[in-house]
């Protein structure tokens, strides 16, 4: 093993570590304002590194949907991590065993996948696992800590700590649909479907798992459908 590969990869790594620390702080503490054990929230953090999946997940428990609600829920809202891992394989050759790869998958979440693949040298083993570390620190540390200070602080300060997740989707989104206009026609479709899913009387008896898969697959298929991406746009 290249320690240095893997130093380089843990110094990539270290702002994204960072930043999901402060993101799974809310986690924890939204986790432990429901009733859920602070090790229980560290360990989904441990075992799972996904944030929309973590908090979609929270809230089908606590809604008390059905396992395969879950599931479904789960595939559809990760789905995309496939393909960001059929595209790291391309860049990692053939010599690389099935565990390896494993490992790797399990640390491939969209910030690490950016910065793994604006990487100019040829990715290994080393930089990968290292790239992966302190994020996968940061976010399970930082649910557990946020775990422990939600279930002693006051109750308005765990309901402003749970803010921060709409905080992050709100940086995440906004941005890039002030600049192109089909990140914009997706998110307000999903709004207005999921806006739908909540007043209107007949669709409102819809589970909230079953819900959330829909908003997000018609959303997604009506803007692949109206904004497709042509060939050359993908290849770039």
């Amino acid at each position: 093993m290249s320690w240095k590969q893997y130093a380089q990869g843990l110094r990539r790594g270290l702002p994204v570590g960072m930043g999901y620390f402060s993101v799974s702080f809310g986690f924890g503490a939204l986790a432990a304002a429901n009733g859920v054990k602070a090790l229980d929230a560290a360990l989904i953090s441990a075992t799972n590194l996904t944030s929309a999946g973590q908090f979609a997940g929270l809230t089908l428990l606590l809604a008390g949907t059905t396992l395969w609600e879950m599931i479904l829920t789960q595939l559809v809202i990760n789905s995309r991590y496939a393909l960001m891992s059929l595209a790291l394989s391309q860049r990692m050759g053939e010599k690389i065993g099935v565990l390896p790869r494993l490992a790797i998958a399990f640390f491939n979440t969209d910030e690490i996948f950016a910065l793994a693949m604006a990487n100019p040298e040829p990715l290994t083993v080393p930089f990968l696992l290292g790239l992966g570390g302190l994020p996968f620190v940061g976010w399970t540390g930082g649910t557990l800590l946020g775990a422990l200070a939600g279930s002693v602080l006051p109750g308005a300060i765990r309901t402003a700590l749970g803010v921060m997740l709409y905080g992050m989707f709100i940086a995440i989104v906004v941005p890039p649909a002030r600049k192109e206009r089909n990140v914009l026609a997706a998110v307000a479709l999903a709004l207005v479907c999921s806006c739908l899913f909540a007043w209107v009387p007949g669709l409102k008896q819809v589970t909230a798992g079953l819900s959330i898969v829909i908003c997000t697959v018609a959303a997604a298929a009506v803007s692949a459908w109206l904004f497709p991406v042509k060939e050359e746009e993908a290849a770039d």
